[in-house]
């Protein structure tokens, strides 16, 4: 049995299954949180620039684009636009050992589905669990060889969206097999994209999820695709990654889920300076004066130096990819969230002036520890000889470290209102409640 076969008769055999309550707890969670950096990524000049292409494929059918109003929209639009558009605010949820943003792909795809269907609540769920898990376990298989090149939000996105997808439109063993070798041809997403001021990366999770509501659809009127693909000698992973480990896919499918192992950004960049962020911020209450600091060292991993090492950002969306921005920030202002990431805040005089004091240190620890541990040591060196040291061995919203319910709710509404605004309540309680919704609306 190939890879994708395997997958495929898992995917069809968990779509008719009832799930457990704590899976279906975190597939939740996984769900507001989306659907806050959903609303907030439709308030970015990114989301308008894209709207305009694509404005002539609005305006009708079953699924919606959560623009401000709201659109009607074909499925596959839908999924790229919201997946797309959720990606873009740099607050979207992580699963660490595949190195990979599974919610923008996986729940754009289910969502856009899900609405074209007339899905229950607990479908969605459903179908979000099932998507995270056949993504996140090829996602972990092909690592950490994969990421030196590939962003696995754009390659194994796909995966997911069609997974979650082939639920929803309830496709057999056979037909969810040839939906995942299909999408398999679609992977891309090339680091190159957030090494610089480009708009490219968000536009990975929008095309993977597309990728994966045509591979499903097709695979559903007839479409076949190569069986052995993803490990065949000309393949996914032959191509894309080195000696990847397939048993690791597998180990423990259909028994335990990987939804219940994600990090949920408590911080509006990076996902690679988060650990440096919260060890700043553990610092931060010794410190009465920031014009005593002398140095700033972050030891951490190779990955987190070669993504996030801008060392002077000259525009927001580079800041988000400067841990030296990042640092500066949490001690000045004590949070790094979507307020961050303005020219205002890029031009501060009082960051300005921090940032060439931090330094950057390639920590043998960590880089053992990574990708699933995401660590850092912060030491700040001040003027008057005193040194202040934190290790951070794991990062705030981690499965070993994480964000509560009610904190979840908290990034929702901070995300959600701006657009929302009176709704914002409203919309969280029909999110939180998608269980027991019988026929699931995001929005009225």
């Amino acid at each position: 049995m190939t890879v994708a076969e395997t997958f495929g008769e898992f995917v069809a055999d968990a779509g008719r299954s009832e799930l457990d309550a704590n899976v279906i707890r975190h597939a939740t969670r996984a769900l507001v949180d989306w659907s806050g950096t959903l609303f907030a990524g439709w308030q970015t000049p990114f989301a308008a620039l894209l709207l305009r292409p694509l404005s002539r494929e609005l305006g009708t059918g079953p699924a919606r684009v959560y623009s401000s109003p709201p659109l009607a929209s074909w499925p596959r639009t839908a999924a790229l636009l919201n997946g797309a558009v959720s990606h873009s605010i740099e607050m979207d949820d992580i699963y660490s050992p595949a190195l990979y943003h599974p919610g923008c792909p996986t729940i754009a795809a289910a969502l856009a589905v899900a609405e074209a269907t007339g899905a229950s609540g607990r479908d969605l769920l459903r179908a979000i669990a099932i998507g995270y898990d056949v993504g996140n376990r090829i996602g972990r298989a092909i690592q950490p060889s994969h990421y030196r090149y590939w962003h696995t939000t754009g390659t194994v996105g796909g995966f997911g969206a069609a997974a979650a997808a082939a639920a929803l439109l309830r496709l057999d063993a056979r037909q969810t097999t040839h939906a995942l070798a299909t999408v398999a041809t679609f992977a891309a997403g090339l680091q190159q994209a957030f090494r610089s001021d480009a708009m490219s990366k968000p536009l990975h999770a929008g095309r993977a999820a597309e990728a994966g509501v045509l591979a499903a659809e097709g695979a559903q009127a007839g479409l076949t695709g190569a069986l052995d693909i993803l490990e065949g000698e000309a393949g996914f992973a032959a191509a894309m990654s080195q000696g990847a480990q397939w048993s690791q896919a597998f180990d423990g499918l259909g028994a335990s889920w990987t939804i219940e192992e994600i990090t949920f950004k408590n911080h509006a960049c990076c996902g690679h300076a988060f650990a440096a962020i919260d060890g700043a911020l553990a610092l931060r209450p010794q410190i009465d004066d920031v014009s005593r600091i002398g140095q700033i060292i972050v030891e951490t991993y190779t990955t987190a130096m070669e993504v996030a090492g801008i060392a002077q950002p000259d525009t927001p969306y580079e800041a988000k990819f400067s841990i030296a921005f990042a640092v500066a920030t949490a001690l000045l202002f004590g949070r790094v969230r979507l307020d961050a990431f303005t020219h205002d805040r890029l031009h501060d005089a009082g960051i300005k002036a921090l940032m060439p004091r931090v330094s950057l240190v390639r920590s043998a620890a960590y880089d053992q520890a990574f990708p699933a541990m995401r660590g850092a040591t912060i030491r700040i060196l001040l003027r008057d000889g005193l040194e202040l040291r934190h290790e951070q061995p794991t990062r705030r919203g981690s499965p070993t470290f994480p964000m509560s319910d009610d904190e979840l709710a908290d990034k929702f509404r901070e995300l959600a209102e701006p657009a929302l605004k009176c709704q914002t309540e409203a919309t969280l309680t029909r999110l939180e409640r998608a269980a027991d919704a019988k026929v699931f609306r995001l929005m009225p």
